[in-house]
């Protein structure tokens, strides 16, 4: 059932955003838009798309922002990908934007689809849009996203080891605001109570950021189409190096468990994100 919404918000997603791209032109840099949205698994579009449906919002309404969400999460991915960042070849299983065209080029990219994030949030058929949009900005800048970015970079350069809390608060930023943003997305185009949402996605966010580090220590390269083992060769601090593999698996289920409890009171239309929750510690890729 999850893996068929899923799949299911992806192609909607894709379509959307394939669909309005068209009068954009072919020029170098909207070819890289289009390079770099394809694939992945669009979980933030999903999350949106899915806390919509909770409040018998529909696809109709909800792709916007569900498509919106993912031009602002791959616009990061390109530019954390660039030798000035993580430095990274590959993403997704094929050449990242700077390696397949160049630097320049990936810079421009990152900074079209996150402005292009912001012209499909805003459509103004969508309820609460501008609340959307504002709640975007601060997800997405130097008090959510980037400031989770900043910290890691400040941690790889500084000789001071980073704590369990350390991390945390940079998870919170780097990973968690965005998927906060898409979990919460539903209840604030509804105008209803956004705190079990916004409970959920904090445990799901900090769940997602250990199972990345997991995945990067002991995952498969092919299957996860990206480089592994960079943050044990970085000497980087992370869950698994704080805590260990075992104990780091442990920690992650169980905020998984508080992740579904706190949305059991939406019944049995939570029942999809339940499984979206524990697909986060078990995806392999």
């Amino acid at each position: 059932m999850f893996k068929d919404c899923l799949d299911f918000s992806a192609e909607i997603v894709e379509k959307t955003i394939a669909n309005y791209l068209k009068d954009f032109g072919n020029i170098d840099v909207v070819e890289a838009m289009r390079y770099s949205l394809k694939g992945g698994k669009k979980l933030r579009a999903f999350f949106v798309l899915e806390s919509a449906k909770l409040f018998d919002i529909g696809p109709d309404l909800a792709k916007w922002p569900a498509a919106g969400i993912e031009a602002m999460h791959t616009y990061s991915l390109v530019h954390d990908d660039l030798p000035a960042m993580d430095n990274d070849d590959l993403r997704r299983g094929r050449l990242t934007v700077h390696k397949k065209w160049d630097d320049a080029t990936a810079i421009l990219v990152g900074d079209a689809l996150q402005a292009l994030a912001f012209e499909l949030t805003l459509n103004r058929a969508v309820p609460n849009c501008d609340m959307l949009g504002c709640n975007l900005a601060k997800a997405a800048g130097a008090k959510g996203m980037v400031m989770g970015q900043a910290l890691d970079i400040y941690a790889e350069k500084s000789t001071a080891a980073l704590s369990l809390d350390d991390i945390i608060n940079l998870q919170q930023g780097k990973t968690g605001a965005l998927i906060q943003w898409a979990v919460t997305a539903g209840a604030f185009m509804a105008n209803e109570n956004v705190k079990p949402l916004e409970n959920y996605a904090n445990f799901v966010g900090l769940a997602f950021q250990i199972a990345d580090d997991l995945l990067d220590a002991t995952g498969d390269q092919i299957k996860a189409g990206k480089k592994l083992m960079k943050d044990a060769s970085a000497n980087k601090a992370t869950f698994v190096s704080l805590m260990g593999v075992d104990s780091a698996k442990k920690k992650a289920q169980d905020l998984i468990d508080e992740a579904c409890e706190s949305i059991a009171v939406y019944g049995q239309r939570s029942d999809t994100l339940k499984q979206a929750a524990k697909f986060v510690i078990s995806r392999d890729y």
